[in-house]
């Protein structure tokens, strides 16, 4: 567990400026090893001097800045830029994972709910003794709907965005766990390596954005964020509204709901065509399919439970029955068969409507019912022989996982 006097230190900043100062060592040290000790001298000059104007209005400082600035030939000054924006974006990053340590310390200490949360809303509904079937109400009929737009200062590339993940994530690990000294340094490794491979990405594109690149890029919050937080945002707030005798109508309405202008903003932009909007939509149900299908991959890995061993409800025995996995290895694992069933449907759907793979090959063809107005299309000759032969060299989603138990 955190040291919670470590966590609430008298001076609640302290931990944000030693991430600070870990990550412009690093990146000091980054431009030193690819341009050369003149060009983080520079650096180190332009930095120090913008430090003492600032902090004491030092004229002079002012002046050396200006001279140094001015005296920059381009080829050196865009490495001053770059240098400067990735100090930017990692103290952003800090900053990030500062304000996600202070939310966590107010939770360690059992402080009073933040503002924002929906802890804090919560109690605020009791103080004000809203009943809790009026919560229920509300709940029920609630809809919120932020919206992902596209923005021309969006320029950043996926593949900066990514490191920068990265780079959180290992910020992260240090604060909540105890490292071994081997450990932190094993982390610090993985801070250069990150760093460096951001400084040495362009972090411009070198053409101009099309739109289906702008919806590819919103698409990939739903993998950093949305596919994995809105689940758990929904099993809390259930948790706690339980907790206050809220009861609900079966589970949680979905009253939270990510939406997206990016590729449908019909506000005049003449590249917004209906073949985008097209292109749109099916990057979007494709997205979240193949969500769905890793998702139930990995759960047949898990529910290895034997009937023999549990008890089945009449529908679980009903769905493991249909599907078509029929090995003998899982004919008493009743969950996995159900879930590959459910795969195999999900896999067809997508095929049929995305023309989308699955990234683990179904055991078997599901029939999907027919849509009424919707003419079911038979998948081509060629994908089925090669499901065959995935089957019979028994490498379907769970038939390695299964032989190997």
């Amino acid at each position: 567990m955190p040291n919670l006097q470590a966590v609430e230190t008298q001076d609640k900043d302290l931990p944000l400026r030693d991430d600070i100062r870990l990550l412009g060592r690093i990146l000091g040290d980054t431009i030193r090893e690819q341009r050369g000790q003149a060009v983080f001298d520079t650096v180190e000059q332009i930095r120090q001097n913008s430090v003492r104007f600032r902090r004491d209005e030092d004229i002079a400082a002012r002046r050396d800045l200006e001279t140094t600035l001015n005296g920059l030939p381009p080829a050196e000054a865009l490495q001053i830029i770059r240098a400067f924006s990735f100090f930017s974006h990692l103290a952003n990053i800090a900053e990030d994972q500062h304000h996600i340590r202070r939310t966590r310390a107010h939770v360690l200490t059992a402080s009073t709910p933040r503002q924002g949360s929906m802890t804090h809303a919560l109690a605020r509904a009791r103080e004000a003794e809203i009943s809790s079937a009026r919560i229920a109400c509300f709940f029920a009929n609630a809809l919120v709907v932020p919206v992902l737009t596209a923005h021309p200062t969006e320029v950043r590339r996926k593949s900066t965005i990514d490191r920068e993940m990265e780079v959180a994530e290992l910020l992260a690990a240090r604060d909540r766990l105890q490292l071994t000294a081997l450990e932190l340094a094993g982390n610090e490794v993985a801070l250069r390596r990150a760093i460096l491979t951001l400084w040495q990405t362009n972090l411009l594109r070198i053409t101009r954005l099309r739109v289906i690149d702008e919806v590819a890029n919103g698409l990939s919050y739903y993998d950093y964020a949305f596919l994995s937080e809105l689940p758990r945002f929904y099993a809390d707030l259930e948790a706690e509204l339980a907790i206050d005798g809220v009861a609900l109508d079966g589970e949680l309405p979905s009253f939270l709901q990510m939406g997206s202008w990016i590729g449908s903003d019909r506000d005049g932009n003449p590249f917004v065509t209906e073949e985008v909007l097209r292109a749109a939509l099916r990057a979007q149900s494709s997205r979240a399919l193949k969500h769905y299908l890793d998702e139930l991959h990995l759960l047949g890995g898990e529910l290895s439970l034997d009937s023999r061993l549990v008890g089945n409800t009449d529908a679980l025995a009903e769905l493991a029955a249909r599907s078509p996995d029929k090995s003998a290895n899982r004919q008493y694992e009743p969950y996995r068969r159900a879930i590959t069933g459910i795969h195999s449907r999900l896999a067809a759907t997508a095929g049929m409507l995305d023309k989308l793979g699955a990234s683990h090959e179904a055991l078997g063809d599901a029939v999907l019912p027919r849509q009424p107005g919707v003419a079911f299309r038979p998948r081509d000759p060629r994908q089925i022989a090669h499901s065959k032969r995935l089957r019979d060299a028994r490498t379907g989603p769970f038939e390695k996982f299964a032989t190997r138990r």
